[in-house]
């Protein structure tokens, strides 16, 4: 999963959860296309229908689709997730846009492997409804952060933050379009390095001293 400074190890292998629009995975995708990106996206993991496999099939990534209505119970659907994850054999999972908590038996298959990428300063906002409660508390600043996934919601590790205003103006569209944009440039930039070894979590930099 990185370079050693003898030799160029394989590119990681990237699978990709989403539920939307796909501009995240987008950006992923166009990023990893570089010849100097450590990874390749291989995979792309959706939850419902939607555009973003759209975007995987156009770009000739193989696409799985999970839907918890199509199963008996969460229990079946978390196992059929964590089966057609592991199938693609990741190096590194990537929450773009995914609208489900992730259990603990997938995040146990994965340890320390699944990163996501959350529309708030973390530990402020966790949770689905970040931009609107980013609004609805007033603050004056807001932004996006990239961290590695735990068993809590959206309290793992964090890699990497950036802050986005908030206008007066500002609307949660309008607001979530802006860190979106952040968003799409901060996420693969992070993953290259949390692949690479040179971004990784606080405590693992410690525990490395």
């Amino acid at each position: 999963m990185a370079h050693d400074g003898s030799k160029t190890l394989q590119p990681a292998r990237i699978v990709v959860l989403a539920s939307g629009t796909g501009s995240l995975f987008a950006a992923l995708l166009e990023a990893s296309a570089a010849e100097n990106y450590p990874g390749r996206v291989v995979g792309l993991v959706v939850d419902r229908a939607c555009l973003a496999e759209s975007v995987a099939e156009d770009a000739g990534v193989e696409v799985r689709r999970v839907d918890p209505r199509e199963k008996p119970d969460r229990a079946c659907w978390d196992e059929d997730l964590t089966r057609a994850v592991a199938e693609l054999r990741p190096d590194v999972v990537v929450c773009a846009g995914f609208m489900r908590v992730l259990a603990k038996p997938f995040v146990d298959r994965f340890p320390e492997q699944i990163v996501n990428s959350h529309p708030a300063l973390l530990p402020s906002f966790p949770g689905a409804h970040a931009v609107r409660d980013a609004l609805k508390h007033g603050v004056r600043v807001t932004g996006t952060t990239v961290h590695v996934v735990d068993h809590g919601v959206d309290t793992g590790p964090i890699l990497a933050q950036e802050a986005v205003p908030v206008f007066a103006t500002d609307t949660e569209e309008t607001l979530h379009e802006r860190i979106k944009e952040v968003e799409r440039r901060l996420l693969p930039q992070t993953v290259a390095g949390f692949i690479s070894g040179v971004v990784a979590p606080a405590h693992r930099k410690e525990q490395d001293r």
